[in-house]
């Protein structure tokens, strides 16, 4: 990993800050607790992402075991510590131990890397053959999970609110795929840019979902951490691109705050400017024009949306009409005057973005 060239990694977490604060209000110890631990040790951990970004972290050397087009995962075990990476658990190619949430991690980074590469050419996250790491069983209590410019980190949950998060594959997938924006876009990570680089790690990460599973736009249920949460929650999953802001409504979590249009965008100076929230506008866009398309989402609108990612031309502050204009652009040059360019076209109007 490289902080040269202008990337710059940043810590990003599944779990929105705005749903912990608010189970760390909450009376019950139980539920308080986990949350407010978990607050602490995600502001640490961005504290350490601040530093390393701004003295440097040492390069990865490439491995020589590592072929073109395979995968290279490694799994760690943190034993509920919070030392990364930890004790080695499965490395690549070693057959599934008893550990089912070491197993998943290392499915869910394979299934990540064949989606890239099948699909989009890619060569693991980086372009470039990036050796992909997790470590699992993070800390105690830990609700999320992250990716922190270097590897991907989960924890086991509370078992109140949230349950192992290495269940939902698209968890998975989404905080890989910050990993490609930082190699590509390098999305600055506030306001409109932020709610982008979030909304690109949703979509990739239901489109690896809808790949695993051989789903199609309309088969696939268009949620985000669907199996994450508890059974005493009232909830489905973390987001909806379908239905932006019905995926919770808990007494404890409160009601899922994203809005599907600009009508609704938040203004807020949490959240670095609503990134978690406002990214409901480019999540249900991208819903809207893969579902008109039909078929396998990850192919013709999943094709436009990895072309403006790394196209050059997205901008680090871009805002959502920037981008939408690029999604325009990219789908008539790639797919001409067709049915793409108008689901495209069509699906920013409808969620109140312009296009230039």
């Amino acid at each position: 990993m490289t902080t040269n060239g202008g990337f710059e990694p940043v810590f990003c977490t599944i779990v929105p800050p705005h749903v912990l604060d608010r189970l760390a209000q909450a009376d019950d110890p139980a539920l308080a607790g986990p949350a407010r631990r978990t607050l602490q040790r995600d502001a640490y951990e961005r504290t350490q992402r601040r530093l390393t970004t701004v003295v440097g972290a040492p390069a990865v050397a490439p491995l020589a075991e590592a072929e073109a087009g395979k995968p290279h995962r490694t799994v760690y075990d943190a034993r509920h510590g919070t030392d990364l990476p930890g004790e080695k658990a499965r490395g690549e190619g070693d057959k599934p131990g008893k550990d089912a949430t070491v197993n998943r991690a290392y499915a869910g980074l394979g299934a990540t890397f064949e989606l890239f590469l099948k699909a989009y050419a890619r060569d693991s996250i980086d372009g470039n053959g990036l050796p992909l790491d997790a470590t699992v069983h993070y800390d105690r209590d830990y609700n999320n999970a992250f990716w922190n410019g270097e590897q991907m980190v989960f924890g086991d949950g509370d078992g109140e609110i949230f349950l192992d998060f290495t269940l939902p594959i698209d968890v998975i997938g989404h905080e890989l795929a910050h990993g490609v924006t930082q190699y590509t876009a390098n999305l600055t990570y506030f306001g409109q840019p932020g709610a982008l680089n979030e909304s690109m790690s949703d979509v990739f990460g239901a489109l690896i979902k809808q790949y695993s599973l051989g789903q199609t736009a309309s088969e696939a249920d268009w949620l985000i951490g669907a199996g994450l949460l508890a059974p005493r929650v009232t909830g489905t999953a973390l987001r909806s691109m379908k239905e932006p802001g019905t995926a919770y409504d808990d007494d404890v979590l409160g009601k899922d705050p994203q809005p599907a249009t600009m009508d609704d965008y938040v203004r807020t100076g949490r959240d670095n400017g609503g990134v978690h929230i406002n990214s409901g506008i480019p999540n249900h866009a991208f819903y809207l024009a893969a579902t008109t398309l039909g078929g396998h989402a990850w192919e013709r609108a999943g094709q436009v949306w990895y072309d403006v990612l790394t196209g050059g031309e997205l901008k680090q502050d871009a805002l959502f009409t920037d981008f939408a204009t690029l999604t325009v652009r990219a789908a008539r040059a790639r797919y001409g005057e067709g049915e793409e360019l108008l689901a495209v076209t069509k699906a920013w109007e409808r969620v109140g973005v312009r296009t230039l």
